[in-house]
């Protein structure tokens, strides 16, 4: 799947069936369900999902909780607009 196949994915009730949890989290923060992007990735412990779930926790406003996610992915704090890094974050994610 390409970013322009999965950022038109955003226009569809459902996600493709090919995505990665990860990318599931990040579909469904771009639908705006915060909540359940954080129930997929909240109990997984490998360093893209930690990645992710700091990503979430900016979201949030809970900047403590980010960098605690953000040392546990082995990722700096990432520093620009919450899109920059949703976008950051498909790049780096999607193969």
């Amino acid at each position: 799947m390409t970013i322009q196949e999965y950022k038109e994915s955003l226009t569809k009730d459902n996600f493709p069936p090919v995505l990665s949890v990860q990318l599931q989290a990040l579909w469904y923060d771009a639908k705006g369900d915060w909540q359940k992007a954080h129930d997929l990735i909240d109990h997984l412990n490998d360093s893209t999902s930690a990645h992710i779930h700091a990503y979430l926790h900016r979201v949030e406003g809970d900047l403590w909780n980010a960098r605690y996610w953000y040392n546990r992915a082995k990722q700096p704090e990432f520093k620009g607009t919450l899109e920059e890094e949703w976008n950051y974050l498909l790049k780096l994610y999607i193969k």
